[in-house]
């Protein structure tokens, strides 16, 4: 296989709504088609989006009738895996030639979900992840995937998984992804400290995998005129730092810092084999004599309903 471009693009949710954040993102296609690259990702939570921030009205033990309007906003802007939203990224992916892999708030239900579309360029939407563990008052907001959402889809850029931000802290899930043969590890993210860069470098070192991580990037909520708790001087409120890093660690491109843009890397996909010569961590450098992970991919449905044809 020769070599190919991948791309993240570094961009985030508009706080007017997910309407003016797809138009955002749309504007983007013109770069996109002219890199060449077959596979872009983008950050969590990037349709729908990140109230960093807020609190949804929530104290321990009590809720506040402003923090329930709050959520009901919140609802509203995110969106159905078959509305329109996910067409438009459909017909992005087929005229630019790009594999997608996009962050989005999906509604299910009354509940909500982190996610990460996976959008071929003939097919559309192929598969999903629903972030298995929102972090810490993420799960106000968010409901928990369940094992049924964790694909590695076989892309024409190679086998692309996703995980989604602090999901890239879980070992377990990270050992149950590498066993599933992922080349290039998609990391949509909010994160954009100094140590979640070294995670980066660490899954690629660890997953002998190429890793990009895409992250959203906003002003100051005081420069939108915006209220934030705590935010009342001009740093922005998420800063950005994606970057694409080889399967042997190595910083390919990035980190980019505090401004929207296409960050884009030449990969060469047999890397991966030459890096997984010395360490393959679910192959010849395992000990299942000593360990082993077990791994549940049922999904799971709060409510069986039985009709006459299951009577025994």
């Amino acid at each position: 296989m020769s070599n190919i471009v991948v791309a993240a693009l570094q961009i985030g949710s508009d706080h007017r709504g997910t309407a003016a954040t797809l138009d955002h993102l749309l504007s983007f296609e013109q770069r996109i088609a002219a890199s060449g690259a077959k596979l872009v990702v983008m950050p969590e939570a990037l349709l729908g989006g990140y109230p960093k921030g807020q609190d949804f009205g929530t104290r321990l033990g009590y809720r506040m009738p402003e923090g329930r309007e709050a959520f009901a906003r919140y609802y509203d802007d995110a969106i159905d895996l078959d509305g329109p939203e996910v067409a438009a990224l459909s017909g992005l992916s087929s005229r630019t030639g790009a594999t997608l892999v996009v962050g989005v708030i999906e509604r299910a239900g009354s509940s909500l979900f982190c996610t990460a579309l996976f959008i071929e360029p003939e097919q559309g939407l192929v598969a999903k992840h629903r972030k298995l563990m929102p972090t810490g008052t993420e799960r106000l907001i968010w409901a928990q995937g369940d094992g049924s959402t964790m694909p590695v889809v076989a892309s024409q850029a190679g086998k692309i998984g996703a995980a989604i931000c602090w999901e890239n802290n879980m070992p377990l899930f990270r050992t149950a992804m590498y066993a599933k043969g992922v080349e290039i590890w998609c990391a949509p993210t909010v994160d954009e400290r100094d140590v979640w860069r070294s995670s980066m470098r660490h899954i690629a070192h660890e997953g002998r995998c190429f890793v990009i991580s895409s992250c959203q990037v906003q002003p100051s909520p005081r420069a939108l005129g915006i209220a934030v708790e705590q935010w009342a001087d001009d740093r922005p409120l998420i800063g950005g730092g994606s970057m694409i890093v080889g399967p042997l660690g190595d910083v390919l491109a990035g980190p980019m810092e505090s401004e929207a843009g296409l960050l884009t890397a030449e990969i060469d996909p047999r890397d991966v084999i030459r890096a997984r010569y010395d360490l393959d961590v679910v192959g010849h450098y395992a000990r299942p004599d000593v360990f082993s992970l077990s791994v549940d991919e049922r999904p799971r449905a709060t409510v069986l309903v039985r009709g006459d044809d299951d009577a025994g």
